[in-house]
């Protein structure tokens, strides 16, 4: 049961998350917001991509597994566990399209290298310089609480290692040299997934 309806919120909110919001963009604008090159084989972005599209298939599969009977891990095989699991889940859901829509016009999945958008640092990401996913490592957290078998455990490992590659390898070098010092300073003050954690040090001054 619990499984099931593990699946369930798995499977809504990446309609929420990639299918509503990519149309609610392109009603609004025109555009999509979807970036999906991957950039030239073997590439840091190509492994970045790589690794997310393995956490999505990962993140189906261990629900899945869990209907189908898999054993789950047994120190995490707790009712507290999972219902903790299935209200981080949830709020995890709700956090990514809060945060998405957040964001306004400037909404990309992914990278366009020769595109320039607004540097949104107002409402959640005046917290997090990444709250959408923060969000989603979140809502991964909860999943694998609810359905805690070795597939879950190891959806969320690979969908953390393909977020930290995005955004330490490939978003953040891409926002430095498009927004300069507006995106400098911006680092410096916020943290890169969680509030104060992160935060860039400031360039010392040479006197």
């Amino acid at each position: 049961m619990t499984a099931a309806l593990a699946l369930c919120l798995y499977l809504l909110g990446l309609a929420l998350a990639f299918g509503w919001r990519s149309l609610a963009q392109w009603r609004a604008s025109g555009d999509t917001g979807l970036r999906l090159d991957t950039g030239p084989t073997g590439s840091v972005s190509w492994w970045a991509k790589l690794l997310f599209i393995a956490a999505l298939l990962l993140g189906i599969a261990g629900p899945a597994a869990g209907i189908a009977g898999a054993d789950p891990v047994a120190a995490l095989d707790l009712d507290p566990i999972r219902m903790a699991g299935l209200v981080l889940a949830v709020t995890g859901v709700a956090a990514t399209l809060a945060t998405q829509l957040a964001m306004g016009a400037s909404w990309r999945i992914g990278v366009d290298p020769d595109e320039r958008t607004t540097l949104v640092t107002t409402g959640p990401f005046a917290l997090a310089r990444n709250p959408i996913f923060t969000a989603m490592i979140a809502t991964s957290l909860g999943l694998t609480a609810m359905v805690p078998n070795p597939v879950s455990l190891a959806a969320t490992t690979v969908l953390i290692a393909s977020i930290q590659l995005q955004v330490r390898a490939v978003e953040e070098l891409y926002l430095t040299r498009t927004h300069g010092g507006d995106y400098t300073g911006y680092a410096v003050r916020v943290g890169r997934f969680c509030p104060g954690i992160g935060r860039r040090q400031p360039t010392p001054v040479n006197r």
